[in-house]
């Protein structure tokens, strides 16, 4: 199959030799075959030498890399890369897992599959698309899933609706794929999580932090813990169920709070739980409460460069009012999941906070992402989530 071309202006072609999977429009010298949005096309140097195949799109990123070798993009080509991610998955011990059955199969770049989001809950695969091209090839993406999980699976939904709106596709619809599962209860490490994919947040479940939790379980004993923007209360479970005093879910979500509850009673914590719906600022800055154990886990306060210098302040604001509210002696975890807070700002403005608040305060863990979401080397950017545990006098 014939594609159409992009030629790259000249020296532009430094980062593509280099794998990083996006072509900037600042790069781009011509198009050849006027590409339209999502179709596949290949890049060229200036002097015509091949250098990758792609997704064209009409914005700063001109094109999204899948691959460094040409190929035709057919559907054995996108079955192998999934079998690729599964394998892996099972390397890390996350395939049969009796103690875990939700994880991410596809993580974009970090995957070579640069616009989509695959996710497994035991039995249901979602598919988040967030590019035009990535979204016109679901139909082999959903055939690699079932070739991959076979009878084990039972749905697979395409929840795009919301993520390809931003992109101007306005006619995409969340819907089913194959089965019609709507919710279910995954375990992770053991505890209970009722997932809903139609009607939660995300694909339904915040995998990436599945290693933090954890840790923080191991820090819960005998705690009085906060856990602001709860949404389905997951570090509230693992601190429940590492020995936790008592634990205080706030969300503003009233949908958050029903499944928080939710989860706190499939594991039995409901006694030690209790949900707060407030919005997580309020509540930090009028409290009279002290905590010994904090998790700032915000939305994302900056998803371009724009909000940046807005972020800046909303994550120094939050940081300051969490580090007022722990008692000496307590542990704050805090994250930020903007992409364009890269880890020596957040650090920085961490660092800003604890001056405000004028305690002491000591890193003692720094914290990403989890395995099932990896880093390509070649794509920093990749690295969304950043977290700190800190020690607070």
């Amino acid at each position: 199959m014939a594609f159409s071309r992009i030629i790259l202006n000249p020296k532009k072609e430094r980062s593509l030799k280099l794998y990083h999977p996006w072509v900037f429009s600042g790069a781009v010298g011509k198009a050849e075959g006027n590409p339209a949005e999502g179709e596949i096309v290949e890049v060229f140097t200036h002097d015509e030498q091949y250098l990758a195949t792609g997704h064209f799109h009409n914005g700063s990123i001109k094109v999204r890399i899948f691959s460094f070798e040409q190929t035709d993009a057919a559907e054995s080509f996108w079955i192998k890369k999934l079998e690729a991610a599964f394998e892996f998955r099972k390397t890390i011990g996350l395939v049969d897992n009796k103690h875990t059955n939700a994880y991410r199969l596809i993580h974009g770049e970090g995957d070579g599959l640069p616009g989509v989001i695959i996710d497994i809950y035991d039995t249901v695969a979602v598919i988040q698309t967030h590019t035009l091209g990535m979204h016109r090839v679901k139909t082999f993406l959903a055939s690699g899933l079932k070739k991959i999980y076979g009878e084990r699976l039972e749905t697979i939904y395409d929840k795009s609706s919301d993520t390809m709106a931003k992109q101007g596709a306005a006619a995409v619809t969340n819907d089913f794929i194959f089965g019609s599962l709507q919710e279910k209860i995954v375990r992770e490490n053991d505890l209970k999580f009722m997932v809903n994919w139609v009607e939660g947040q995300k694909t339904g479940f915040f995998l990436d932090q599945r290693e933090n939790r954890e840790l923080l379980g191991k820090y819960s004993n005998g705690k009085k813990v906060l856990n602001t923007f709860s949404y389905s209360g997951g570090f509230s479970m693992y601190a429940l169920k590492g020995g936790a005093q008592s634990v205080h879910s706030i969300d503003s979500s009233k949908k958050a709070a029903a499944l928080a509850e939710q989860n706190a009673a499939l594991n039995g914590y409901s006694e030690k739980h209790t949900f707060i719906l407030s919005d997580a600022f309020d509540y930090l800055k009028h409290t009279q409460e002290k905590y010994d154990l904090i998790i700032l886990d915000p939305p994302a306060f900056a998803k371009h460069l724009s909000a940046v210098d807005n972020a800046m302040v909303g994550y120094r604001n939050l940081n300051t009012e969490g580090i007022k509210n722990i008692e000496p002696g307590g542990i704050l975890f805090t994250f930020s999941c903007s992409q364009v807070i890269d880890r020596g700002l957040f650090r920085k403005l961490v660092f800003q906070a604890a001056a405000q608040a004028k305690r002491n305060v000591r890193i003692i863990h720094q914290l990403s992402q989890g395995p099932d979401h990896p880093i390509s080397i070649y794509h920093p950017e990749g690295e969304y989530l950043k977290g700190l545990v800190l020690l607070v006098d």
